[in-house]
């Protein structure tokens, strides 16, 4: 009965379908980012292993611009929208990568991605928690980790199966022959994030100054406040 009376709230509805998109449209490119690198840009195993850490460091840096703005009153699921923006320009920089021959670029993007994931994990993740504490106590948050675990794993499995399907059917000439190159399974899959990415900002942006109160302004006590 509980979980009935929260998900047909249209907001937890709308809330967990965009937590689900736009984790899905963060974590798809996992499993193909170090083969992505190795086998495209000619990247060594070494270099292709510190994107990792590469993503870390934008993923950190995410986390804490969300905790400054989130101590300063900023609505999260604003974060959260944020986040998805800029993992826009991300996306954009490893799909040129490619074609420009940039390993820098390739790496910006990298870490434009972590950014962007980070500041919408924080994002959602606030907004459950401030969804908790009003009502449903743990249901919001339970629903956010489940959401997002489940968009997680099947993200990256399609993800993966995608690049394959994709580079299989370019490589034998079926997409036609401007297509018929390696990069092509990786391009459709970052190009399927940003595709993502965008009805993510759909699905969150009703939701964007909802959950955070208008700040109270105390007014200054005049001559006109004084009886009489």
């Amino acid at each position: 009965p509980a979980w009935r009376r929260f998900i047909r709230t249209g907001r937890a509805r709308r809330f967990l379908w965009a937590v689900g998109l736009g984790t899905a449209a963060f974590n798809m490119q996992d499993i193909v980012l170090e083969p992505y690198g190795g086998e495209i840009l000619g990247l060594s195993v070494g270099e292709t292993s510190a994107l990792t850490a590469v993503m870390a460091v934008g993923s950190l840096a995410g986390f804490g611009l969300a905790a400054r703005q989130l101590a300063r009153g900023v609505d999260p699921t604003r974060l959260a929208a944020y986040g998805a923006l800029a993992g826009l320009p991300a996306f954009s920089a490893v799909i040129f990568a490619a074609p420009m021959g940039a390993d820098w670029l390739f790496r910006a993007g990298s870490m434009g991605i972590g950014f962007g994931g980070g500041l919408f994990a924080v994002g959602t993740l606030s907004a459950a928690m401030r969804m908790e504490e009003r009502a449903f106590v743990g249901l919001a948050l339970g629903a956010w980790g489940a959401v997002q675990a489940t968009a997680t794993g099947a993200s990256v499995a399609f993800g993966g199966a995608l690049r394959d399907i994709a580079s299989s059917l370019a490589t034998q000439g079926a997409l036609g022959s401007a297509l018929a190159m390696p990069v092509t399974g990786y391009s459709i899959v970052y190009h399927v994030e940003m595709l993502l990415l965008f009805v993510t900002l759909v699905a969150i942006g009703p939701l964007v100054g909802r959950s955070a109160a208008a700040p109270t302004v105390p007014r200054k006590f005049g001559l006109a406040d004084l009886p009489g």
